[in-house]
C-alpha cells in the first residue's frame, strides 16, 4: 500500500466514523508529514512510496487502528 492510498483510506475511515482528518506537510522534513486522525497522529514518509508491513504496522497503531480497518 503506498501513502496516498492509506491517506484516501483514512480519509473515508474517519468519515464514516465523525471524525477528522488531515494531512500537514508542515510537521515533517522533505518529503515526510504527519497525518491527524481524529485526535491522535502518526508520521509519513514520501506519499508515492509503498510502505513496508512492519511501519504500515506501527502507522496504524499510533492511529489506535488495525488492519481490518482499512
Amino acid at each position: 500500500m503506498t501513502g496516498k492510498e492509506l491517506e484516501r483510506r483514512l480519509r473515508k475511515l474517519a468519515r464514516r466514523r465523525g471524525l477528522v482528518f488531515r494531512f500537514d506537510e508542515k510537521r515533517g522534513k522533505g518529503s515526510h508529514g504527519t497525518f491527524h486522525f481524529g485526535n491522535r497522529r502518526t508520521t509519513v514518509k514520501d506519499r508515492k512510496k509503498e510502505i513496508g508491513e512492519g511501519l504500515l504496522g506501527k502507522m496504524l497503531d499510533d492511529l489506535g487502528l488495525t488492519r481490518d480497518d482499512v
